[in-house]
């Protein structure tokens, strides 16, 4: 499940024409879709242009409108503050026609002057044209030429007469009475744009009051611009061939709206040749989505199709995945699973503490590759061994994010070994038994010697009994020996006993040399009937192995035993057989080597096989016996040709915790 598709067809390396990418992209054809966007740009450019344009030419309309409308309100404000310094001038000439004291008429001027400073001041004349009084006293500035103007004329007019504008003063005259003076006022035009136009008026706009000869006030805070727009009201009346201006100071953006429209144009045409390839790249991520999805359905397929259960988790424990095989196993569905966080269902309660711990271990310690065996329980309650396989979960950018384990059942497989294990110790006892019955002679020939002699010196004991005076020390003598007699009885009985018992394998250091001493005492009747010497070497000093006694004397047994009968049955090459014992490296090496005849190179290959035998009445099972005995202890049993004839078997044995070098 390693190997990456081909970047070209899609498919796993090796594999089938069926992942070509014509069959999983199908015959090429115009996406309308894709043109969706193209089309939406266009209409978006063109709208946002009609837009704009609109939008300027409405933002023009009220620039004017607004111009128009503000240049209105100007011209308003200062008709109404000229109807002002109108009707004060008016008030003051029919105060002075009623009678009124000049002081009081001062007065009143006065407070005219100082709540309306543009009014410069008012001057009083006679019928004969001499000034009668002024405030404040300043030099004439062209009344007293409009006071005799007036008073020429003869006319008397219900709003005051304007003079011309000089310097940007203007001077009104109201005649007293028909046989009265007049009264005149003077009125600073710059001073008055400058009081009533408010500052809001004047930072977007400039004022003047211009004539034919050219401005006669202005009130700007900063130069104008000779393309900007303006607007003029005839300021006539009240003052005569004037006209009001009002003007912006900079003129409108002449590129605005076309930059603008320019900018959206460039804009729209990068969002096309963006879009463009976009669309080509969406057509690759498209081509390599579809390509991917055959992938990843080949490869689901192929997980689905595994007999081995697939499990992923995060470091937290919780299932991210599990495949057909895994939820078969423990007999809950993937949307049981896919989630949930421990303690799972599938966990037996007497492993939880212990499942747990290792999931600790999983969290905590190095993402490096681990395997377990444990129990799970199915969802009918039933319990299965199973064998855990568990890697670590790395992403692309080398992350740990959790584990993926491979889950076996093993259930059968370990029943079987069991099976095979209970199999091979019920061999190895019937081995023994075998091996028993074939030496029944012989044990009964090693208990008749002990028992003999025990009757023996009983008899002697009896006859010792029957003297006046009994020898008491010889009397000790023979009971002693015959003590001695019954234990040597009782160890081969007890040894015929542990050799034939069915039991465990107990492992623990063990001392060959004793090993080697008991079984050739065991074999030396047989030996003795069949005149052939027993001897044994041992070369240094031999560390003890981890093995049971029994089995290990068993296999030194039935390893003697098959040397002496293939000695007996001839030819043979000498008389002595030998087992020796040394150390080779981190074993044990025990051979036996006899002076038989040998073994044929057609039974060679076979000798371990069961049922294989070199004797007429062998049954063929001891040797397969010895070997499993010998593998269950982590050894290794061969054999050889001996060089002076006959044959070596040779057991190899690992070396016990306490006699492996450090």
């Amino acid at each position: 499940m390693s190997a990456q598709p081909d970047r070209t067809t899609g498919a796993p390396p090796g594999g089938p024409d069926i992942w070509t990418v014509p069959e999983l992209l199908g015959p090429r054809r115009i996406d309308l879709l894709a043109l969706i966007p193209l089309v939406a740009i266009v209409a978006l450019v063109a709208l946002v242009g009609t837009l704009v344009f609109l939008v300027a030419q409405a933002d023009a309309t009220r620039a004017r409108a607004k111009l128009a409308t503000d240049a209105l309100w100007v011209e308003q404000t200062l008709r109404f503050q000229m109807s002002v310094d109108e009707d004060q001038l008016v008030r003051l000439a029919l105060d002075a026609a009623g009678g009124t004291a000049q002081n009081l008429l001062n007065a009143r001027a006065r407070l005219h002057v100082t709540a309306n400073p543009e009014t410069l001041g008012i001057r009083w004349y006679g019928r004969d044209g001499r000034l009668v009084a002024a405030l404040p006293e300043s030099p004439d500035q062209g009344e007293a030429a409009l006071a005799a103007q007036l008073l020429a004329s003869g006319a008397i007019t219900a709003r005051p007469v304007y003079g011309a504008v000089e310097e940007g003063r203007v001077s009104m005259a109201q005649r007293i009475s028909a046989n009265g003076g007049v009264v005149v006022a003077t009125v600073s035009l710059p001073m008055m744009l400058e009081r009533h136009i408010p500052w809001w008026i004047a930072e977007q706009y400039g004022v003047r009051v211009t004539d034919a000869s050219g401005t006669l006030a202005e009130r700007a805070r900063r130069p104008f611009d000779a393309r900007a727009p303006r607007h003029g009201i005839s300021f006539d009346p009240p003052l005569a061939g004037t006209t009001l201006e009002i003007m912006a100071y900079d003129a409108p953006p002449v590129f605005g709206p076309s930059a603008l429209i320019a900018a959206i144009g460039a804009l729209s045409v990068f969002a096309i040749l963006a879009l463009a390839a976009l669309h080509r790249n969406a057509m690759r991520r498209r081509s390599a989505e579809e390509r991917l999805h055959a992938e990843m359905a080949f490869r689901r397929a192929m997980e689905e199709s595994l007999t081995v259960g697939m499990r992923a988790k995060d470091l937290r424990g919780r299932i991210l995945y599990v495949n057909a095989a895994f939820c078969k196993l423990v007999g809950h569905s993937a949307a049981d699973l896919i989630g949930r966080a421990s303690p799972m269902p599938y966990w037996t309660p007497d492993t939880m503490e212990e499942t747990l711990a290792r999931q600790r271990q999983l969290a905590e310690g190095p993402a490096v590759p681990q395997a377990f065996e444990t129990r799970f329980k199915r969802a009918d309650g039933t319990e299965i061994e199973v064998q855990v396989y568990e890697a670590p979960l790395i992403d692309a950018a080398g992350k740990h994010h959790g584990w993926m384990g491979s889950i076996i059942d093993i259930t059968e497989a370990k029943g079987a070994a069991r099976r095979a294990r209970a199999q091979d110790e019920s061999l190895a006892r019937t081995g023994r038994l075998v091996t028993l019955g074939e030496m029944a002679s012989t044990l009964a020939h090693e208990l008749n010697q002990p028992l003999a002699a025990i009757a023996s010196y009983a008899a002697g004991g009896l006859n010792l009994f029957e003297k006046d005076e009994p020898d008491l020390a010889m009397l000790q003598k023979a009971f002693e020996k015959m003590a001695a007699q019954a234990r040597r009885a009782g160890q081969i009985i007890r040894r015929v006993q542990d050799f034939v018992k069915k039991r465990t394998p107990q492992l623990g250091p063990l001392a060959l040399p004793e090993v080697v001493a008991d079984a050739m005492a065991m074999m030396a009747p047989l030996a003795r009937e069949n005149r052939i010497k027993l001897a044994s070497l041992t070369e240094g000093r031999i560390p003890p192995v981890n093995a049971d006694r029994i089995l290990i004397e068993q296999v030194l047994v039935n390893l003697i035993r098959n040397g002496i009968e293939a000695m007996a049955e001839g030819p043979r090459t000498g008389n002595d057989l030998t087992v020796r014992l040394a150390r080779s490296d981190l074993a044990v090496t025990l051979e036996v080597m006899d002076r038989g005849p040998g073994i044929s190179a057609t039974v060679s290959p076979n000798l371990f096989d069961p049922f294989t035998s070199t004797k007429s009445e062998g049954m063929g099972m001891g040797l397969n016996i010895c070997r499993s005995i010998i593998e269950l202890h982590h050894g290794r049993l061969s054999h050889s040709a001996r060089p002076e004839g006959g044959t070596t078997f040779t057991v190899t044995l690992p070396l016990s915790p306490e006699g492996a070098p450090a």
